[in-house]
């Protein structure tokens, strides 16, 4: 083992998808065999996935904090925050857990606290914990903020809020509908939950009349602004005294560090949401670039990455290309990793040397056996419409394979769509293998459909079990006896399961009415798993609400003898 810089990688395996860490000559240090792998923490953690549950592993692959949570969230202060059993908590960085009592929800450290909420007597409160996980200030507040500066914004009741110090006493308060966005001392407020934004000082004195509809925090003796009452966004970045820098005439404005911002004009004017190209302006408000970019970073040490329709690449102060640095043709992001370009293309992980040279990518050929292997395709018609599906290769019949990887092509859903169209969403696909055992290959399609300005993308995934032998697709009728009446036995468990088991609490009360003949499912070797689609039976964050059955619960109804069955038995 040496002590190179560590980088995270996956390749795809006839067991799914296994991450692991390479080192900068594409080497594996770490084999894959993780579910997931995250990058090297200053601390020289790193949080994986193994068995379903996260944990972290130092440089060796050893793990130091075993994989029993369903979430790590990165350490920030020696301690990072956790979700056990569906309620969050704080460990240390040998994953000790420190609070005694799990709560709804539990930030990042700042200054030696960490803001907690939970329900208290029917009411969201918020409060803070200290570095040991004890309650220091009581969940009190109907809303709360991270310290910063040694301070935080609370609010006490209606048009009333507060500045606390770390032990939760007030050093001023002020009567408004709304005080927050802390920066520069000062207070983005506004009077009534009608009114404008302005910005007043830590004692509560008007420093810029509100006229704005956005005001965000100040950084630097700037910030940015809006003054739109439609959907036409109109920012601007206004100095501590209310003038403008850069006029309101903006879709968007992102300040980035280095003393420099990027400037975005809409996309299309009627539909805003679609997004900006951007150009770099320096800290007077002087435009250095033209509109060039769809997408700007932060500065980081002087550089900055950029994409354009055509290629992704880095930037200087200046708004120049960064020498010495690659462009990358087609990648939708690059970022200074280590000694390596990371470069993210079609939501594909690869690195490249500073001088461009490729060091690893994720590979696009699985093997199954010597006959069998899945390959990994690629559909792009469209900038926002990017699909990687599988095809099989090696089956004995030309005939049977190729209407195996035209069903495959239809379930990954490769739409026809003009190059030049403007999409108003964006759509991605993929898959995973997930069970491969005799002549039945299971595989995960998966995509995400996002509609820009939406909350959120709407997931979806559905599973082909396919015989090999044949290439028939099973559905959930075939593993079972044809005169049973298997559509109620499993209703019936997984009724069960709602009623008894607490990690199904949150099914929407009258929800779940039964299976369908046609139930979504997947198997491996030992079990069978219904699930069903977001909100269908509870709520987004829910994810795909999954019921897993052992065999031996339901043998009785399995057609043992049938084909779905012994073409994994």
């Amino acid at each position: 083992m040496n002590n190179n810089f560590l980088y995270c990688a996956s390749l795809k395996t006839k067991e799914g998808t296994k991450w692991g860490y390479i080192n900068d000559k594409g080497e594996f240090e770490i084999n894959p065999h993780f579910e997931f792998a995250s990058d090297f923490q200053a601390n020289g953690l790193a949080t994986v996935k193994k068995g379903g549950k996260f944990g972290c592993i130092d440089k060796r692959g050893n793990f130091v904090i075993a994989p029993k949570f369903e979430t790590i969230i990165d350490f920030s202060e020696g301690r990072a925050t956790v979700v056990l059993n569906g309620r969050f908590h704080v460990i240390d960085e040998t994953g000790q857990v420190l609070t005694e009592q799990g709560y709804s929800f539990i930030s990042m450290y700042q200054h030696g606290r960490a803001m907690v909420a939970d329900t208290i007597k029917d009411a969201y409160r918020y409060g803070y914990l200290n570095k040991e996980g004890e309650i220091v200030i009581p969940l009190q507040y109907e809303t709360a903020t991270d310290f910063k500066d040694g301070l935080a914004i609370v609010k006490v009741e209606e048009n009333k809020f507060a500045l606390i110090d770390k032990h939760g006493n007030i050093t001023n308060q002020f009567h408004y509908f709304y005080v927050g966005n802390y920066g520069d001392l000062l207070l983005a407020f506004k009077k009534t939950f009608n009114g404008p934004y302005g910005y007043i000082d830590m004692k509560g004195n008007v420093m810029i009349e509100p006229k704005f509809t956005t005001a965000l925090p100040f950084e630097d003796g700037r910030a940015v602004v809006n003054i739109s009452n439609d959907i036409r966004n109109k920012y601007g970045l206004i100095d501590k005294k209310g003038n403008y820098i850069i006029q309101p005439i903006y879709n968007d404005i992102m300040i980035l560090g280095d003393n420099r911002v990027a400037v975005g004009k809409a996309v299309d004017e009627e539909k805003p949401f679609l997004g900006s190209n951007y150009a770099i302006a320096d800290w007077s408000g002087e435009l250095l670039t033209e509109f060039l970019y769809e997408h700007v970073s932060s500065f980081d040490q002087g550089i900055a990455s950029v994409f354009n329709s055509e290629k992704a690449f880095f930037i200087d102060r200046s708004g120049n290309r960064a020498r010495g640095l690659p462009a990358v043709v087609g990648a939708d992001s690059v970022s200074l990793i280590g000694r390596l370009v990371r470069v993210i293309k079609s939501n594909r992980v690869s690195y490249l040397s500073r001088k461009g040279k490729l060091v690893w990518k994720q590979n696009t050929i699985i093997p199954l056996t010597r006959r069998y292997r899945v390959l990994e395709k690629k559909y792009e018609p469209n900038n926002n419409y990017v699909v990687f599906y599988p095809q099989i290769d090696g089956l004995k019949s030309g005939k049977v394979e190729n209407e195996v990887n035209k069903k495959l092509k239809q379930l990954s859903n490769l739409k026809e769509i003009d190059r030049d169209e403007q999409l108003q969403y964006s759509y991605s696909g993929g898959f995973n293998i997930t069970f491969f055992k005799k002549n039945l290959l299971v595989l995960e399609l998966y995509s995400d459909e996002y509609y820009f300005g939406a909350a959120h993308g709407m997931p979806s995934k559905t599973y082909a079990k396919i015989n090999l032998i044949n290439g028939r697709f099973y559905e959930l009728k075939d593993l079972f006896i044809k005169e049973s009446n298997y559509v109620g036995r499993l209703s019936e468990i997984v009724e069960n399961m709602i009623k008894k088991d607490p990690q199904y609490s949150y099914v929407f009360p009258g929800a779940y009415e039964g299976i369908a003949p046609d139930q979504p499912f997947y198997v491996n070797d030992d079990t069978l798993y219904l699930y069903f689609a977001p909100y269908e039976i509870g709520p987004y964050a829910a994810g795909f609400p999954t019921f897993e059955i052992p065999f031996s619960e339901i043998m009785g109804i399995i057609d043992t003898k049938g084909e779905f069955w012994l073409s994994f038995h």
